[in-house]
């Protein structure tokens, strides 16, 4: 958790990072990595530091983000398997929202393996589907903490630091499911157009 002062430069990072992802994923893939890795090192590195020490708190996610990103940036078919899982685990806690209540930690780690090796199989689509949900889902949180949404204020304050949605069932907007999704398609069908193209090589 990072400290208030802190938190709209961090949300700024998010949707510049998230808008990144969404539409230039593939072809900056390794760029992207390194922006995700950055993120979860962060929260690794500031959830082992005290909350009530600012410049520990800061320095810790800071040296957590670099190894992180470090960490994705070297390890690129991990990189690839991550966002197969993480996307797996992403679609269910999203389905069981709708339903009520908490997924399964069985099923989750079921359709994040399933995920993984389609990753694997499937490395360009799944890379662009992948970044561009992914991306989009980012653009959203980070553009609701900047814009001050109660919801995400309240994940900030949370005391679980891996709570970096905040989107509960009892506080998500019902419009912010559909907006994930057309973004993400958007960004999907840009990739796939456009800017994921694969390069031809030259003779």
């Amino acid at each position: 958790m990072l400290p208030p002062s802190y938190q709209l430069p961090a949300a700024i990072v998010l949707v510049l990072g998230g808008l990144l992802a969404c539409f230039l994923g593939y072809r900056l893939f390794r760029i992207v990595l390194a922006i995700y890795g950055f993120i979860l090192g962060a929260l690794f590195g500031s959830s082992l530091a005290a909350a009530t020490n600012t410049a520990m708190l800061v320095a810790a996610a800071v040296v957590g983000g670099i190894v992180g990103a470090i960490v994705l940036l070297f390890a690129y078919f991990v990189g690839v398997a991550l966002i197969g899982a993480g996307l797996g685990a992403l679609v269910v806690n999203l389905v069981w929202t709708q339903v009520g209540g908490d997924p399964s930690p069985l099923v989750v780690i079921l359709v994040a393996v399933l995920g993984a090796i389609s990753a694997l199989a499937f490395q360009r689509y799944v890379i662009i589907i992948g970044t561009s949900f992914g991306g989009a889902w980012t653009t959203i949180v980070g553009a609701l903490a900047a814009m001050g949404d109660r919801s995400a204020r309240a994940a900030a304050r949370a005391g679980d630091v891996w709570v970096v949605s905040p989107f509960a069932p009892d506080a998500s907007p019902q419009w912010i499911l559909g907006v994930w999704l057309a973004l993400g398609a958007i960004g999907t069908i840009a990739q796939l157009g456009f800017t994921g193209k694969e390069k031809k090589k030259k003779r």
